[in-house]
């Protein structure tokens, strides 16, 4: 079995301020997303980093498919 250090464990989870950071969130954007499931915290305000990760890379696909800039009002 694989030792685990705090160190290496400090490296894989993240808490709910790097995670708002990380994802370019408002703290209420993250509640909605713990409450629907769609990120879901080991523990209390505690998030992997892998699940974070992922979640950013279907964001960014998401908002590549539905993102539209607003139209100039210079016309």
């Amino acid at each position: 079995m694989e030792t685990i250090d705090n160190k290496t464990i400090r490296d894989l989870v993240l808490t709910s301020k790097e995670v708002i950071e990380i994802l370019d969130i408002k703290r209420a954007r993250l509640s909605q997303m713990v409450k629907s499931g769609k990120l879901m915290p080991i523990k209390k305000n505690v998030y992997l980093l892998s699940d974070v990760l992922k979640r950013k890379e279907q964001q960014e696909e998401l908002r590549k498919k539905y993102y539209r800039p607003s139209k100039s009002k210079e016309a």
